[in-house]
């Protein structure tokens, strides 16, 4: 059975706790699922302690932040299976959890300011799940306040967007130096949706220097051209096809049901064993 190997859930910017996502992964037919949280191994351990729900098996997983510094571009790393008790991973995403605090803190008060018709106290019940206040979660409370027309939509691309008056952004690890803490945790790490961060380059040179296991494809917004790509440069390389949904349940600016990007039980099972051959080595 396949997998969605790239959701979300309120342990960051998903809109759905974690417990009821093996239910929506099982009425999608599928078999496998990994909650892929940003910058924080409560998914992964999540998955760890509750390995099966619902029929379906879960994959620890974590989605980590990082630098592109060659092109000044933010790009994610998915990393399976890795070490939650890893130090220097552990690090990495108090740190990030820190970064968020309070680049959100700072996106609360700018927002506030830019509509002074919003209380950012009504959006704390939506982040107390994951602690930090992501923008979803700001533009949720505006949405139910009536002072948005969506979570994505055209209110927050006038806040948020490149020409908005509002930018507070984290510091983020580089990518080779996130891609060494996932070697560090024992993880198999997978480039995420090429195509939103504009990472084809940086793909190429990934996988062309050995430094990633896999390339993520069956994603909603890779575009056809760089699937097409992607799957030339995963054959040249031997990489793994990852595939998933990057579902963020209602704090999406598009429908993303459960499945709609997926992963083979043989890729999967072929991760798996990729990572517990790491950890036999360490």
């Amino acid at each position: 059975m396949n997998g969605d190997l790239h959701t979300h859930s309120t342990f960051s910017d998903g809109s759905t706790p974690i417990e009821q996502l093996p239910r929506l992964a099982a009425r999608a037919g599928l078999g496998w699922l990994a909650v892929s949280d940003h910058d924080t191994l409560r998914s992964a351990e999540y998955a760890y302690a509750h390995p099966e729900q619902a029929g379906v098996r879960l994959i620890p997983a974590v989605e980590l932040s990082a630098r592109d510094t060659v092109r000044g571009r933010r790009a994610h790393i998915l990393c399976y299976w890795p070490d939650t008790a890893c130090p220097p991973l552990r690090g990495y995403c108090d740190h990030m959890a820190a970064e968020r605090v309070e680049a959100g803190r700072r996106n609360a008060a700018d927002l506030a300011r830019e509509e002074p018709r919003f209380d950012p106290a009504w959006a704390e019940p939506l982040w107390q799940a994951s602690g930090i206040p992501f923008k979803a979660h700001l533009m949720a409370a505006m949405c139910e306040a009536g002072l948005a027309d969506g979570i994505y939509g055209a209110r927050y691309k006038e806040l948020f967007g490149k020409n908005g008056p509002i930018h507070n952004s984290c510091r983020y690890e580089s990518v080779e130096g996130v891609l060494a803490l996932i070697r560090a945790a024992g993880g198999v790490a997978v480039l995420a949706h090429p195509s939103v961060y504009n990472s084809m380059e940086l793909a190429a040179e990934l996988a062309a220097a050995g430094k990633i296991d896999g390339v993520e494809i069956d994603h909603p917004r890779n575009t056809p051209e760089d699937r097409a790509q992607l799957h030339r440069l995963a054959e040249k390389y031997g990489l793994l096809v990852t595939g998933g949904t990057d579902f963020h349940g209602r704090y999406a600016g598009t429908l993303r049901p459960m499945g709609s990007g997926t992963t083979s039980e043989d890729t999967i099972r072929r991760i798996e064993a990729l990572a517990r051959s790491r950890k036999e080595q360490k």
